[in-house]
């Protein structure tokens, strides 16, 4: 186990305490909620950093950094739609989209990274996650319910893109 797997790894014990403030929310445990997701959304960036940096990239971390980020989106996305905060047919697209991503990757003989509509996708989730998770006022409800749409949609088109033939997406890219 390398560095970056290892802080991998820590993201994933950081979502039962996630789950487990959603579930019993105030206003303290809302925050409480925010700084463990933003912690554990920092450690992405940090482990793929830490990755290139110090030549660690392996075939498990190639592995576990997209599940275990899958995981991080998913569990609070899960416990929102259960707690009657977002519709569950919004989850479903982006769980839909993140299973036949990674049913996609298991058939590729090389393991592509994310091009700019992956990480716009990650980007505006975790936005729109931590706004859904902060306790704020309701004059937020629009623009949080209005991030979480955004999110979806750039999840759907991510998804379109990463399947599309790469001749196909660098054709696209030069009529734009």
């Amino acid at each position: 186990m390398t560095i970056p797997n290892w802080i991998t790894f820590s993201r994933l014990l950081g979502i039962p305490f996630l789950l487990y403030g959603l579930y019993n929310p105030t206003i303290q445990t809302r925050w409480i909620c925010l700084v463990i997701f933003l912690i554990a959304a920092g450690t992405d960036w940090l482990d793929g950093y830490l990755a290139r940096k110090l030549n660690q990239i392996s075939e498990l971390g190639k592995f576990l950094d997209p599940l275990v980020d899958k995981l991080l989106v998913l569990a609070p996305l899960i416990a929102l739609v259960e707690l009657g905060e977002i519709p569950a047919w919004g989850v479903f697209v982006i769980l839909a989209r993140e299973l036949a991503i990674a049913g996609w990757r298991v058939n590729q003989t090389t393991i592509t990274g994310a091009n700019i509509w992956g990480k716009l996708k990650t980007v505006s989730q975790i936005i729109a996650i931590a706004l859904l998770i902060a306790p704020l006022s309701e004059l937020w409800n629009i623009p949080t319910l209005i991030a979480f749409w955004i999110s979806v949609i750039l999840t759907i088109i991510s998804g379109v893109l990463y399947l599309l033939p790469a001749d196909r997406e660098q054709e696209l890219d030069s009529n734009n």
